[in-house]
C-alpha cells in the first residue's frame, strides 16, 4: 500500500495543504515544534480515526476554528481508493472512497504502523497501555476481532450495572453474563494466537537489527493465569470456572473481577521483565523491534504491506541504531514517512516544515 496524496484542513497549526508523497520515503525536516510531528499525525489520523497524540478531537483543530478534516489517496494492490475523517459538532465523520462509513467499515482498510518517541509508555506504562495498543494492531489484520472487542466492552457495562445494583439474580444477568463469556471467550483466544504468532518474529528481528546475543520475547498475562494453547471450547470453560470462584466476592465488591480488560501483556528480554532490567537504549529497540514484526503479521494476514511512520528519528535513536533502522527499509518495499531535526543519508521526497508551512 502507499499514500499518495493527502489535502488537510484547519489540522493544528498546519497551513491547509494538498501534500504529493513518493511510494518510498517521504522526509519530513526542521528544526522541534515546528509542526512535522503534527503532519505524521494527519496522515495516521486520516488513516486511523485517532491520534497518536491525544484522545481529545478539540485538541487537533486549528485555533480559531470548529472543524478540521483531512483526506488521502492511497493505492493497494487491487486499485485506486480514498479515505477521509471530518471532526466538527462533537462527531467524527468517516468516508471511504466517498461514501459514509461506521468506524468497524473504516477500521483496517489502509494498515499504517507508527512509531513515536512516546511508544516507551508500552514497556514502562500501565497495561491499559499496552492493551490499548495490542487490541487495536490485532483489530488493524482482524476487523472481527474490534466486534469481539465492542461486545466485551458492552456487555461488561451491562455486568458491572447489575453487580453494582446487587440484582444478580435477575434473569437477565445470566443472560448477559453467558454472552460475555462468550465473547471475552474470543478476545482471548485471538490475543494468544496473536502474540504466538509475533513472538515468532520479534526475537529474529531484535537479533537481526540490534543485538544478536539477546533473545525478546512477548508474554500474555490472562486473567485465567498461564494458557498454553488451548481451544476456545477450554476457554470458555476456564472463564465460567473463573466466575464460580469470584461471583461472591463479584457481589461484594460490586463490579467485575474477570475479563479481558484485566489482562497484560509483557515483554521479556532473556527471560527478564524489560520494565524493570532493561535500559533505555534496549527499551527503544523492543519496541520498534515489535513494530516492524507488525509488518510482518500484516503482510502475512492481508497480502499487503502497511504504511510506516517514524517521529523524530535523529533525537530518539544513536547513531548506530538510526543507521541499522533506515539500512532495513531501504531493503523494503515499504511506504515510510519519517521526520527528523537534521538530514538522513536516505533518497527521499523531502519537505522542510517551518511554522507550520510546508515546502516540498
Amino acid at each position: 500500500m502507499q499514500i499518495l496524496d493527502m489535502n488537510m484542513i484547519n489540522f493544528r497549526n498546519l497551513d491547509d495543504e494538498h501534500l504529493e508523497f513518493d511510494r518510498r520515503f517521504n522526509l519530513f525536516l526542521g528544526k522541534n515544534g515546528q509542526g512535522k510531528t503534527s503532519i505524521l499525525e494527519a496522515i495516521y489520523f486520516t488513516v486511523t480515526g485517532k491520534s497518536f497524540r491525544t484522545s481529545k478531537n478539540k485538541e487537533m483543530i486549528k485555533y480559531g476554528h470548529h472543524k478540521m478534516g483531512a483526506f488521502v489517496n492511497y493505492e493497494d494492490r487491487i486499485a485506486l481508493k480514498s479515505m477521509s475523517v471530518k471532526v466538527g459538532d462533537k462527531k467524527k465523520i468517516y468516508s471511504y472512497n466517498r461514501k459514509s462509513v461506521k468506524y468497524d467499515e473504516f477500521l483496517g482498510k489502509l494498515n499504517i504502523i507508527s512509531f513515536i518517541p512516546e511508544d516507551i509508555e508500552l514497556i514502562i506504562g500501565s497495561p491499559s497501555v499496552r492493551r490499548s495498543f495490542f487490541d487495536y494492531e490485532i483489530a488493524q489484520a482482524d476487523p472481527e476481532y474490534y466486534l469481539y472487542l465492542k461486545s466485551v466492552s458492552k456487555l461488561l457495562k451491562f455486568r458491572n450495572k447489575y453487580l453494582k445494583d446487587r440484582n444478580t439474580k435477575d434473569s437477565m444477568f445470566e443472560i448477559y453474563n453467558l454472552e460475555f463469556i462468550k465473547y471475552a471467550s474470543l478476545v482471548v483466544k485471538k490475543r494468544i494466537d496473536y502474540v504466538k504468532n509475533v513472538s515468532r518474529l520479534l526475537s529474529l528481528n531484535y537479533r537481526k537489527l540490534f543485538d544478536g546475543e539477546k533473545e525478546l520475547t512477548l508474554g500474555y498475562k490472562s486473567f485465567l493465569g498461564e494458557l498454553r494453547a488451548p481451544t476456545l471450547e477450554e476457554i470458555e470453560g476456564k472463564i465460567k470456572k473463573s466466575y464460580e470462584q469470584v461471583k461472591d466476592r463479584e457481589l461484594r465488591y460490586g463490579y467485575s473481577l474477570i475479563g479481558p480488560q484485566r489482562d497484560d501483556f509483557i515483554f521479556l528480554l532473556d527471560n527478564k521483565e524489560a520494565k524493570s532490567y532493561s535500559s533505555q537504549g534496549e527499551k527503544k529497540s523492543i519496541v520498534f523491534a515489535l513494530k516492524i514484526s507488525e509488518i510482518d503479521m500484516i503482510i502475512k494476514e492481508k497480502k499487503e504491506t502497511p504504511v510506516f511512520i517514524i517521529d523524530d528519528i535523529s533525537s530518539y535513536f544513536d547513531s548506530i541504531r538510526k543507521e541499522n533502522i533506515l539500512k532495513y527499509f531501504q531493503k523494503r518495499e515499504i511506504q515510510l514517512f519519517i521526520s527528523s531535526t537534521s538530514d538522513l543519508e536516505i533518497e527521499a521526497k523531502r519537505f522542510h516544515v517551518h511554522r507550520g508551512e510546508i515546502d516540498g
